[in-house]
């Protein structure tokens, strides 16, 4: 039973609908499959930076856009084809995301919140208003990327390298949050002495978190800009943080496969929403609101409480290295990965 509904099996399943969607759905529909794995990408690294490491930064949108405006401007400006732009995009809003680990060592909570918030604004008006460099805020259409000698257009190339990057940036994060990066993550969430205390390099460990949360943005960015194929500010305005907030929270904080989950809803409600012609800003910030004063954890907790096979190890155990006594209690004490 553990095998048929675990957390395992839930992935494999969403990802495999996933790719087969271009071939059984209209072009609409697979543009929001698309979208469901830019959410999962940006769930992902803003729940390492918030859920597992603890520093509460608001600037995901500003790395979102920051992704998106280096690959599009680097192909607009200088001709850079869009293999050669996307990774310069990505590799720079991971280089300013690690920046912010400077003001995440004398700040923290709301003042933290608040000065990567004001990052984040600085960030949306640099967009809107420097017109030589961003086009301002009319946006700007990058060149048509070209996928050949593969036999697909933008779109489908997009969707495709979009369902490969998520799958791996899944696998990564499940993986560093096993290894002694997510147990430091974790010690200093729940507190920054007692890490110290155990030797944990808190400037390393932040700038890490941030810089990784930062990096995840910047591939959903680039990803974007092609999927889109135009780039505008106002697609990362406050919005998109509530929006990447409340999948990290709606899913569950501190968990892995809760961003999965989040990232995945939160796509399919935006788009009910949208059908119903409500707001959006009113319908996801009253969910916000909810989830973090009544289930924080988010709906990870439920489903761990009614599925087996659903809990998260912070350690890996190479198959094969354990005891099969020992093998055997830690997959009845912790559950079946």
């Amino acid at each position: 039973m553990r095998h048929l509904v675990g957390k395992r099996a839930f992935i494999v399943a969403l990802f495999g609908a996933l790719l087969l969607a271009p071939s059984v759905t209209n072009q609409y529909q697979t543009f929001v499959a698309n979208l469901i794995l830019l959410y999962i990408i940006l769930s992902l690294g803003l729940n390492l930076l918030i859920g597992f490491a603890g520093q509460l930064a608001l600037s995901n949108a500003a790395m979102y856009g920051i992704g998106a405006y280096g690959t599009g401007l680097m192909m607009a400006h200088f001709g850079f084809p869009y293999w050669a732009a996307a990774p310069c995009g990505a590799l720079l809003a991971m280089g300013l995301g690690t920046l912010l680990a400077l003001p995440a060592l004398r700040l923290s909570g709301i003042y933290l919140a608040l000065a990567t918030l004001a990052f984040a604004q600085f960030t949306y008006w640099v967009m809107t208003h420097w017109t030589d460099v961003t086009f301002g805020a009319g946006g700007f259409v990058p060149p048509r990327i070209d996928f050949s000698p593969l036999p697909v257009n933008q779109e489908q190339g997009i969707y495709y390298l979009s369902w490969i990057l998520a799958l791996l940036l899944y696998v990564v994060a499940r993986r560093a949050m096993e290894s002694p990066v997510g147990r430091a993550f974790v010690a200093i969430r729940d507190g920054e002495v007692a890490a110290q205390s155990l030797g944990i390099d808190l400037l390393r460990y932040k700038s890490l978190a941030f810089a990784m949360s930062g990096f995840y943005a910047g591939v959903a960015g680039a990803l974007y800009c092609g999927l889109l194929g135009f780039v505008g500010p106002e697609s990362f305005d406050l919005l998109q943080m509530i929006l990447h907030k409340g999948a990290v929270v709606l899913g569950g904080m501190g968990s892995v496969v809760g961003s999965v989950i989040g990232g995945t809803l939160l796509t399919v409600l935006v788009e009910i929403t949208k059908e119903a012609k409500f707001s959006i800003e009113i319908a996801f910030g009253g969910l916000l609101v909810v989830f973090v004063l009544f289930q924080p954890s988010g709906l990870i907790v439920f489903i761990r409480k009614w599925l087996p096979g659903w809990d998260e190890r912070l350690h890996y155990v190479p198959p094969g290295t354990a005891p099969p006594v020992q093998a055997a209690r830690t997959a009845a004490a912790e559950g079946d990965d």
